[in-house]
């Protein structure tokens, strides 16, 4: 998918991303996120593919200095813009390239949640990685959300949880998916699946010392309100994944 395609598709999503945070996906991967970014008090942070500020303003409630919001549709930097005019926390946001992306100084921690996913080849992907590896100091971790590179469309899908997949295309570099969120009317765009070994090799290309998969928990306040049966498919099959990388 071209750069181009990402940009026009969250363009015409814009503000109704808002939307999707109703949906039951959103409880593991909010608890599994903020509880890997761990405590930032102090730290200065940059959010890449921020889409309308949800990420990026949470850093700044736990505490963050900087935090500073990057997205290449102009759509979701004017709804990220928009929170922070009603709610003011000091975020500021730009409009840009995670592949290119322009000299915003040095952060501690660099965050990305639905980035890499994104996307088309190992050229970019390798490019994204890159832009997050030269924004962080020696020790600095570059964080995430992703499609889980080993989602099986044979197992469990995820479609109780919110969201259902249709594969499109499946190449060396992974699998373009078609992904609808359950709202009314629905919510579709493409991403990948890209395979495991290619997003090793980008961390690896980027100059990251090391980089790993963390998987998504469950919180208890999840389990508690939907059962712990209904989280059974959502934990044998992740559809969403956690990486940390560190410089």
């Amino acid at each position: 998918m071209s750069q181009e395609r990402t940009m026009a598709q969250y363009d015409v999503i814009g503000a109704r991303w808002e939307d999707a945070r109703s949906l039951p996906t959103v409880h593991p991967e909010r608890a599994s996120f903020l509880a890997l970014l761990g405590d930032v008090t102090g730290l200065d942070v940059l959010d890449l593919a921020c889409g309308d500020g949800f990420y990026t303003r949470q850093a700044k409630l736990l505490g963050a200095d900087r935090v500073v919001g990057a997205d290449v549709s102009e759509e979701m930097v004017a709804a990220a813009r928009a929170a922070e005019e009603r709610a003011p926390l000091g975020t500021r946001y730009v409009a840009a390239d995670a592949a290119d992306l322009p000299d915003l100084g040095r952060f501690d921690v660099v965050t990305a949640a639905y980035l890499l996913n994104y996307a088309r080849e190992e050229e970019t992907l390798t490019a994204m990685c890159r832009g997050a590896f030269e924004r962080l100091p020696r020790g600095g971790r570059f964080i995430g959300v992703t499609q889980n590179p080993r989602f099986s469309f044979e197992g469990p899908r995820p479609d109780p949880y919110g969201f259902s997949f249709e594969p499109l295309e499946t190449s060396a570099f992974g699998t373009r998916i078609r992904v609808t969120a359950a709202l009314e009317p629905p919510i579709a765009f493409e991403t990948c699946l890209i395979r495991p070994e290619v997003y090793e090799a980008a961390f690896a290309a980027a100059g990251f010392a090391r980089a790993a998969w963390v998987p998504l928990h469950v919180p208890e306040a999840a389990l508690a309100r939907f059962g712990a049966a209904y989280w059974e498919g959502f934990s044998a099959n992740p559809p969403i994944v956690l990486f940390e990388a560190v410089r």
